[in-house]
C-alpha cells in the first residue's frame, strides 16, 4: 500500500524522503498528511467486515514490510486504481471543505465523518432490504 502511496505521490510531485529517525514517517508535513488521507480514503473504502483491530494491522504490516523487502510490490490493476483514485478524490474534497488549518484535527474529523456517512449507507440499506422483505407478505394476506 505504501508504495503505491509513494508511486502516486511521486508522480504528483511530492517529495517522498522517510525520517531517519521515524522511518514510518516522511519528512515533509505535507506528504505525511497526505499519507494519512490516503489510508483513510482505503479504510473508508473498505466494508466493516474488512476492518482489522490494532494488533491485526500491526502484524499484518509487519508481515508486509517482510515481503516488501523480499519482492518487487503486485501491479495495481486498472480497475482497483480508479477506485482508489475516485476514493482518494472524494477525501480531498471533505479537506478541502474544512479548510486545512488545523492539520490532523481536520483528517481526524473528516475521517470520523466518513465512517458516519458509511455507517448510515449501510443501515440505510439494511432498512431497505427490511422493507422489501416485508412488502411481498402484506400482498399475500
Amino acid at each position: 500500500m505504501r508504495t503505491a502511496f509513494e508511486a502516486w505521490a511521486q508522480r504528483d510531485g511530492h517529495i517522498v524522503r522517510r525520517r531517519e529517525d521515524k522511518p514510518e514517517e516522511y519528512l515533509v508535513f505535507e506528504t505525511q498528511r497526505r499519507w494519512v488521507i490516503w489510508q483513510a480514503a482505503l479504510e473508508h473504502g473498505k466494508t466493516p467486515g474488512g476492518r482489522k483491530t490494532a494488533a491485526q494491522k500491526e502484524a499484518a504490516a509487519a508481515e508486509k514490510r517482510a515481503a516488501e523487502a523480499l519482492q518487487r510490490p503486485p501491479a495495481i490493476n486498472s480497475d482497483e486504481a480508479a477506485v482508489r483514485n475516485q476514493v482518494l478524490n472524494e477525501v480531498l474534497d471533505a479537506f478541502s471543505t474544512l479548510g486545512g488549518e488545523r492539520g490532523m484535527d481536520d483528517i481526524l474529523k473528516v475521517v470520523q465523518g466518513l465512517k458516519k456517512k458509511q455507517q448510515e449507507q449501510a443501515q440505510d440499506k439494511v432498512e431497505e432490504r427490511v422493507t422489501k422483505s416485508s412488502s411481498p407478505a402484506r400482498q399475500n394476506a
